[in-house]
């Protein structure tokens, strides 16, 4: 892997926001909070949901990464506006940062989250840690 990764473009996905998944967050975190448990509003940290969905290109794919050797190291959201149930939010990211510390490799992915009417609202950075 070279420092020539610094800007690649991540593959652009949309995701909806239901009330189901507001709801399972919930649970799985123990908030219960009753707008939460009720879908009618997201938790500050729900786009990691949106981030980490299943997709047919994994990151550690798009980037020649080894998921055994991944660590998830830091996670920042920069809210812009609002993200509602029933938005769809558009991601686009790409590779922001790249280098070498301690003989660990640290990727800073950056993505946009746009809603369906063209609004950014979110942009979060993602540090990667790949160990050798």
């Amino acid at each position: 892997m070279s420092t020539n990764l610094i800007g690649y473009e991540l593959e652009t996905y949309t995701f909806t926001i239901e009330k189901g998944k507001i709801k399972e967050l919930a649970l799985a975190i123990g908030d219960n909070q009753k707008e939460f448990l009720q879908g009618e509003r997201i938790q500050p940290t729900f786009p990691t949901i949106i981030e980490f969905r299943l997709s047919q290109n994994p990151i550690p794919e798009q980037l020649g990464l080894r998921e055994d050797k991944l660590l998830h190291g830091e996670q920042e959201y920069e809210y812009l506006g609002e993200i509602v149930p029933g938005d769809e939010i558009t991601l686009k990211g790409n590779v922001e940062d790249y280098y070498i510390k301690s003989n660990k490799r640290f990727i800073v992915i950056k993505r946009e989250f746009t809603n369906q009417i063209g609004e950014l609202v979110l942009i979060s950075r993602t540090t990667i840690i790949e160990m050798e």
